[in-house]
């Protein structure tokens, strides 16, 4: 091992105060709780919500290509701003169940091949059109179709056929049952816009959403304004919303702390010590889905071998990941895309270690005595997203393996790198269901499969798992797939990392939040209020 590296897990002994233990313990389990630096106060989370006010908040994560097009959408500031101005059939509370949203209510037939959502009445898209069960059709057919490029491409491949019942219900037909189906209508692309909305018209932003979208600048701000006809009484607290995309963490802690902004998203963690200790900040942290992936494609060389899969899996150092680039506020990833937060994971799944010896046998396995290998990068996309390129680079070493960092630019970086090199990089959001993850990512049609890995026993499971209504017999069926995934699959997923939010003590917060996405789930303009 490189003098680097040792240099580096020295620093971690001496200096990370009690975290060699937290860390040692949290290898054995494979998991690490949450070390949160601080969290908002007591009185913000008990204070009642009032009306009124102004939010303001930057994101990390745009791009000048950004649209408001749900089949389109892949960052945070897109996203939020979506959910600003529309809204889904269902949605994703804060605990990680499914609730109402358009839809007050639904009902599955008794093998789960078929849903009935009932509407709800008397709601109104912000350009004055009564919201039909029309627009639900259209809205959720954009993203069906032969050759269309959607991130929903997994979600909507086992709709048979969607159909109204009257005005206000919507059923839904499947090609095999589904009981996580409800779930699967509150992912971010499944946006409800009135029908007809095609090409520019999903940048006007017209939806039922809790604001009016006044200003769309694709990576720079977005603006909006209350909806005084949103349909949830009482709801939203905010009289304006303004999002700035600030993709320098350094640029977007100081235009929280100089009080341009009141909220920020994931504040680098370098500096979450020093901002919970500020007076009027605090910090907002909660475990969740979202994990670091190095995507391998599997359809080209050299990452069309397991076994130089396994390789690299092998030569990365979870631990000293964890530890240094996270700062323990995360926990170890085991090279599939299901979290300890989740239901269905694989705790008793052997956690993957370092190990240069395993490394250096696969490569032999493989015909390599060495391997030279580009990894490409850029600073600011993601948490510690070139740091963990940097550990990565050192530990690998160790194995034989070299890699060279490709520095890339952070604007365009997820248009123009992930899902198109070879090997980068990249993170997901997570889901909030096992069946989610695996059929946005990882089956053989899906569009984000960014792996491009197709296994046939893999995706049996999947349509198996998914019509399961014994929950014993699911826990068994994702097991497995997770051990596949792990063991043959092309993402290297080394740290699981919690969604954690700078705020002003301006900022009121509910009890429970959402680490499913940054800021309370993209919702927290309708969620949040001014103190």
């Amino acid at each position: 091992m490189s003098e680097r590296l040792d240099d580096l897990k020295r620093l971690l002994s001496e200096s990370r105060i009690g975290r060699r233990e937290f860390i040692g313990r949290a290898g054995a389990l494979g998991l690490a709780a949450a070390v949160p630096a601080s969290i908002v106060s007591e009185e913000a989370r008990a204070a009642a919500p009032k009306r009124g006010g102004k939010l303001r908040q930057a994101c990390r994560g745009g791009a000048l290509s950004d649209s408001l097009d749900g089949a389109l959408v892949v960052d945070t500031h897109p996203e939020n701003t979506n959910w600003q101005c529309r809204n889904n059939v269902t949605q994703m509370m804060p605990d990680g169940s499914v609730g109402p949203d358009l839809a007050e209510s639904w009902e599955a037939s008794p093998d789960a091949t078929q849903w009935r959502f009932k509407l709800h009445q008397g709601v109104e898209f912000h350009n004055g059109k009564s919201f039909e069960a029309e627009d639900v059709i259209d809205s959720i057919n954009h993203h069906r179709g032969e050759g269309v490029m959607t991130g929903a491409s997994g979600v909507v491949a086992g709709i048979e056929d969607i159909r109204a019942d009257g005005k206000h219900t919507v059923v839904f037909d499947l090609k095999t049952g589904n009981a996580d189906f409800p779930f699967l209508l509150a992912d971010w692309h499944l946006v409800i816009a009135p029908a007809g909305t095609k090409g520019a018209q999903w940048d006007e932003g017209i939806g039922t959403g809790p604001f009016i979208l006044t200003e769309w600048k694709p990576g720079e701000r977005s603006a909006s304004k209350r909806n005084p006809n949103y349909f949830v009484e009482g709801l939203p607290y905010f009289d304006e919303v303004e999002t700035l995309n600030i993709v320098d963490g350094t640029a977007r802690l100081s235009a929280l702390l100089n009080g341009q902004v009141d909220v920020i998203e994931n504040p680098e963690i370098n500096v979450l010590e020093r901002l919970a200790k500020r007076p009027g900040f605090a910090v907002l942290e909660v475990a969740g889905t979202s994990h670091t992936d190095l995507p391998m494609h599997t359809d080209v060389a050299p990452y069309d071998s397991n076994d130089v899969r396994l390789a690299l899996k092998y030569a990365i150092d979870r631990e000293l990941l964890l530890g240094t680039v996270l700062q323990g506020h995360g926990s170890l990833g085991n090279d599939h895309p299901i979290s300890p937060a989740q239901a269905y994971f694989a705790k008793d799944l052997e956690q993957r270690q370092y190990d240069p010896d395993k490394a250096r046998f696969h490569l032999k396995q493989a015909g390599h005595e060495s391997l030279d290998i580009q990894l490409h990068a850029a600073e600011g996309v993601l948490t510690g997203g070139m740091e963990t390129a940097i550990l990565f680079k050192e530990s690998a070493k160790a194995a034989g393996i070299n890699i060279e960092i490709v520095r890339r630019p952070a604007d365009g970086y997820w248009s123009e790198v992930w899902n198109k090199e070879s090997f980068c990089v990249s993170m997901w959001g997570g889901r909030a269901t096992a069946d989610w993850m695996f059929s946005v990512g990882y089956a053989a049609e899906a569009a984000w499969n960014d792996t491009h890995w197709k296994h046939e026993r893999f995706n049996q499971l999947l349509l198996e798992a998914r019509a399961e209504l014994d929950d014993a017999r699911r826990h068994e069926l994702y097991f497995e797939m997770q051990q596949i995934v792990r063991d043959n699959g092309g993402a290297l997923i080394p740290t699981f990392f919690n969604q954690i939010t700078g705020v002003s003590d301006k900022i009121g917060v509910p009890e429970t939040t959402s680490g499913i996405q940054p800021l309370d789930g993209c919702r927290n303009t309708s969620r949040w209020w001014l103190v």
